[in-house]
């Protein structure tokens, strides 16, 4: 089923049948409180775009990726996600967040489910999956992340950056549209970084829409089509790598850049 069956009998295709933004963002704003943390952040992302989003702590770059599948919820703008426009409505936040993985700092897998269990579980209640069928879909990214040998154990016997590959063979067991990456790797030790990047580098290859909020500049160099500088909840500046990193336009961008390079 498409996000555009998924949803209200007005909406006739999706986005990317349309030839438009598999994600619009227009205006957005949202306020913790009196706090202003995205300030009217614009932004178009096509089909198959890998995106990187860095800036400093606090500038809102986890916040705005959360935003698109409904983790966090904003107050003024428009959030359109193929087609499908986030509001208040339970049914279109269903439809998205079907449509999109989310990769999370701390992993976020069950505890006391085996990591089968962890990367079935999804297909079987959510998309209704046949139990042997969603069994041969986790092997199969559980192999493509490389670890189908951890299958039957839990996530406390694995190390970090083995809980991370089984994160996103759990994202993508739902055949997601989209993948959103919140700082996958600023929570493993320098070891684990490298076979985590690896796999992500395997999976933008492959062509899956992407966007990452990460601290990672080599990755960002690599894997990116566009790079994207956030500041006080706004959009400072994005550009391709080479043009970013080689000669960033924006006097906040040069200074970041100047002290992690």
């Amino acid at each position: 089923m498409t996000l555009a069956e998924a949803t209200d009998s007005d909406v006739k295709a999706s986005a990317v049948e349309a030839g438009e933004p598999i994600i619009k963002i227009v205006g957005m704003h949202k306020w913790y409180g009196q706090f202003h943390v995205l300030k009217n952040v614009n932004l178009n992302v096509k089909p198959k775009e890998r995106i990187v989003i860095c800036g400093p702590s606090g500038s809102g770059k986890s916040t705005m990726i959360r935003c698109i599948n409904r983790l966090e919820e904003h107050q003024q703008g428009d959030v359109i996600v193929d087609g499908i426009t986030l509001t208040g409505s339970s049914k279109n936040v269903e439809a998205v967040r079907r449509e999109v993985g989310m990769v999370f700092q701390h992993f976020n897998l069950f505890p006391h489910m085996s990591i089968l269990d962890n990367c079935t579980y999804g297909p079987i209640w959510v998309r209704q999956m046949p139990k042997r069928e969603a069994e041969e879909l986790a092997m199969h990214f559980l192999e493509r992340v490389r670890i189908p040998d951890q299958a039957l154990k839990f996530p406390g016997q694995l190390s970090g950056g083995q809980q991370q590959r089984v994160a996103i063979a759990r994202s993508l067991c739902m055949d997601p549209k989209i993948m959103l990456f919140d700082e996958p790797t600023s929570a493993l030790d320098p070891e684990m970084i490298k076979e985590v990047l690896e796999v992500m580098v395997e999976l933008a290859e492959s062509g899956m829409t992407m966007l990452c909020v990460t601290h990672e500049m080599g990755f960002a160099r690599t894997v990116a089509d566009r790079v994207i500088f956030m500041d006080y909840g706004e959009i400072i500046e994005e550009n391709k790598p080479d043009a970013f990193f080689d000669n960033p336009q924006h006097e906040r961008s040069q200074l970041f850049l100047s002290q992690i390079l």
